[in-house]
């Protein structure tokens, strides 16, 4: 029996190659897309869990309230950890710093000079609770080497990066950021997961960074509070985590004097939740919202739903051509239930070799998953979940495809099957197939809608007005130590000399970046405002260099540390002044220094991405503080401009690696993940046209066969081909329209959705959806216009020779 099914499915696909290969290409496409999709969201899932605590860990973070809102970080003052451990000994209290980029030097026997090398992520002080409590595993020493002020710990990649064998690595030495003292390799541990939000290569002793501190950290400052700085606790299985809750809304007010009336709290956020919560950032390279990933679940649906109902409309129209061979079969003895499983074994064979095919085309579009999804691990598709996964969502596919085509053949009556007088084109009163049609081009046209936004809000974020200068501006990162500053001067002027540089400044970073470090402060009257302001450190130069605007007084003289401030509209407007001239020669404190003159009024400039508001600023010259060089360019040749600068760089610097970026470049990476979503959003807008053009393709070729001897009926009556070419059009641009009046609310609710997480946003025009229905209409004449001209110029005689 078994036999004959495969044998009879086999024949059937033959006889419509045409169809079955429609079919098998569309199949094809979505469940490769659907694939892909599953990958992703299970690499993008599957951070942290390969530590044992993964739901016991917990990271103790910030909320602070002013009159704004409320703003997030993951930053914890540093006095926090000692009555955290005071007050509740039972807990397993860790605390991290972060070092976000910086030199390291690794030095070998008989080279005191050594490598040098600059990382970006992964360089960390921490206490050995922390190597224990995210499950270091060592290979050689252990954690207690983090007791040691004087040695580091490296991960085994970073120790054959530097040293060649990680063996030889133990006993070596590291100099980080030029300090004035060398660290010891005394411990290697295995390579943290690439799926993990703590990606350690380096770790030095905490204690090292409370001891030397080169930078001059407040440790004992409640009012300062830099995300470099967190804390991390384990809360057994079973524990009550609301009281520890309770707790922290009460602990600043409890511990910091300082600040008693601040309105800021903390709270506990699982490390289940660090890698998906975009209120705050983490020490991996992205955040990825469970919206974001729902998003992408429901994208990869769509594009499957699209394929089942290409199936089903182009299974059912061929129902009719064998309605005799269904017939024959009834009178013959065969049941409903053997026609129906006729069915199935066709709809299985073309979902299967479609899922062979999709396997294909997953594994060639694997290496450029980059490019589209945050996901930038490796991504396996021969697992078992995988193909697990692909079995399922085959057989989910093959009875969705199958199930109503099944269910119509099994239905045929004899007589009328005989006779070829099946209609299965309505259902009741209902076109079934016209319903199909319509949302499979309403999911086309969320799509395009969804592609034309996302796409209208990367071109308005490219060329929103942030409010200074971005372009043709080289930035370098440099050492904040006491070597660097006393070159500064001269590394200015020989930069000064070449005819390619227009300014030069030095700031602890530019203008937006996303650095941040916030103060609570104190205005005119001089008791503390109940929100905190943002502090950059810059010299007098920072003006002219990214073309900041005044809006009243003036720019601060040369000095290298502070004796005046400039601040923006937003701080001066929270003040309560609605002009910015009046805020000049009020008196301005940072926490707990002397008060000094506010001299300047800058307008406000956006120093995040457009995410977020523009948060009141401070700005102040701070010697110590510089770590960015910005340096304005000429535009007539930027790579050679950053070449020959590297080698002056050398010959100022040649104990520091050069690291040095275009601030437009650094801007762009703050929209990694919507340029990622706008990118994936045009190929599976691309992707639904295609699969929507193969349905209406394989349909409009069976309506053509099926009106045959109208179409010639009609041209010997005299009708022209455009009236031919409009009799096949018309209904699927009726239906098209309808499927618009569904897709429009759809797709402004979802995308109305995105672009409230910025602040800075486009309107959804009119224009959008217009744009929407053209391409939706224009796509179906393309594909209709075809058959239907062909059918249209078709001769007559040849159409109504045979009945």
């Amino acid at each position: 029996m078994l036999q004959t099914f495969l044998k009879t499915a086999l024949r059937n696909l033959l006889k419509n190659k045409k169809h079955a290969l429609l079919n098998v290409l569309g199949l094809s496409v979505a469940l490769a897309a659907c694939i892909i999709v599953f990958l992703v969201i299970r690499y993008e899932t599957s951070y942290d869990k390969h530590l044992k605590n993964y739901k016991n860990i917990y990271e103790v973070v910030t909320k602070d309230i002013d009159e704004s809102g409320e703003n997030y970080t993951v930053g914890i003052p540093f006095p926090a950890i000692k009555f955290l451990r005071q007050d509740f000994p039972q807990y397993q209290f860790a605390q991290i710093m972060v070092n976000y980029g910086g030199q390291v030097t690794a030095r070998a026997e008989g080279q005191p000079v050594g490598k040098k090398f600059y990382e970006r992520t992964g360089t960390f002080y921490a206490e050995p609770a922390a190597a224990k409590m995210f499950e270091l595993k060592f290979l050689s020493g252990d954690e207690k080497v983090l007791d040691d002020v004087n040695s580091v710990a490296l991960s085994q990649s970073t120790a054959e990066k530097y040293f060649g064998n990680w063996k030889d690595a133990v006993g070596k030495r590291i100099n980080t950021d030029n300090a004035q003292y060398d660290l010891q390799v005394a411990a290697i541990f295995e390579d943290v997961p690439e799926n993990s939000d703590f990606p350690f290569k380096i770790i030095s002793s905490y204690k090292g960074f409370e001891t030397h501190n080169e930078a001059g950290w407040p440790l004992d400052d409640w009012g300062a509070n830099s995300s470099n700085h967190q804390i991390y606790m384990v809360i057994p299985p079973g524990a009550n985590t609301a009281t520890f809750e309770q707790y922290l809304t009460q602990f600043e007010k409890k511990y910091n004097k300082n600040n008693i009336d601040a309105k800021r709290t903390h709270f506990l956020q699982p490390l289940s939740n660090i890698h998906f919560d975009d209120r705050l950032s983490n020490n991996g390279q992205h955040i990825t919202t469970k919206r974001s990933l729902y998003t992408l679940a429901f994208v990869g649906l769509l594009v499957i739903l699209m394929a089942c109902i290409n199936f089903i409309n182009l299974s059912t129209a061929l129902a009719v051509t064998r309605s005799k061979e269904v017939g024959i079969r009834k009178v013959m003895g065969s049941s409903r239930t053997q026609l129906r499983v006729q069915v199935f074994f066709e709809t299985a064979l073309v979902v299967g070799s479609a899922a062979c095919i999709a396997l294909i085309i997953s594994y060639i579009a694997l290496p450029y998953v980059k490019n589209v999804f945050a996901a930038q691990g490796k991504l396996n598709l021969f697992t078992i979940d995988s193909l697990l996964f692909l079995l399922v969502i085959t057989l989910v596919t093959i009875f969705l495809s199958g199930v109503y085509p099944a269910f119509i053949m099994g239905k045929f009556k004899p007589v009328e099957a005989i006779k070829n007088k099946i209609n299965t084109s309505r259902v009741g009163s209902i076109s079934l197939r016209r319903a199909l049609v319509v949302l499979q081009f309403a999911f086309s046209q969320i799509f395009i809608i969804a592609t034309v936004i996302a796409v209208s809000q990367m071109n308005f974020i490219r060329n929103a007005d942030l409010g200074f200068t971005k372009e043709a501006i080289l930035t370098i990162q440099m050492n904040a130590d006491s070597v660097t500053r006393s070159r500064l001067n001269a590394f200015k002027d020989e930069l000064l000399k070449r005819n390619d540089v227009k300014q030069v400044s030095f700031s602890f970073d530019a203008p937006s970046s996303q650095n941040s470090w916030a103060s609570n402060f104190a205005f005119d009257k001089m008791e503390d405002k109940k929100f905190s302001v943002n502090l950059k450190m810059a010299d007098e130069n920072y003006i002219k260099t990214y073309d900041l605007k005044l809006a009243a007084g003036r720019f601060y003289n040369m000095s290298d540390t502070a004796r005046e401030y400039v601040v923006n509209e937003t701080l001066v407007k929270k003040c309560g002044f609605n002009n910015p001239k009046d805020a000049l020669g009020k008196m301005l404190r940072l926490g707990g220094r002397r008060p000094m003159e506010v001299v300047g009024v800058v307008k406000d400039f956006k120093q995040q991405s457009l995410r977020e508001a523009v948060l009141p600023i401070a700005i102040y010259p701070s010697k110590r503080w510089y770590q960015t060089a910005g340096i304005k360019l000429s535009t007539n040749n930027l790579v050679k401009s950053n070449t020959e600068i590297q080698q002056l760089w050398d010959k100022t610097f040649p104990e520091y690696v050069y690291q040095s970026s275009f601030l437009d470049d650094n801007i762009n990476e703050y929209y990694q993940q919507e340029q990622r979503l706008s990118l994936m959003y045009k190929i599976y807008a691309a992707l639904a046209i295609f699969i929507s053009c193969l349905g209406l393709y394989g349909l409009i070729s069976f309506m053509v066969v099926q009106k045959t001897k109208e179409v010639g009926i009609r041209k010997v009556l005299g009708a022209s081909v455009q009236s031919i070419m409009y009799l096949f059009s018309k209904e699927f641009t009726v239906l098209i329209a309808i499927a618009f009046v569904l897709a429009a609310p759809a797709a402004w609710y979802l995308m109305h959705s995105w672009l409230k997480d910025f602040a800075y946003r486009i309107e959804i025009g009119a224009g959008v959806f217009a744009i929407a229905i053209a391409v939706s209409v224009i796509i179906a004449w393309i594909t209709v216009g075809y058959k239907s001209l062909r059918a249209a110029l078709a001769n007559p005689v040849k159409s109504l020779r045979t009945e």
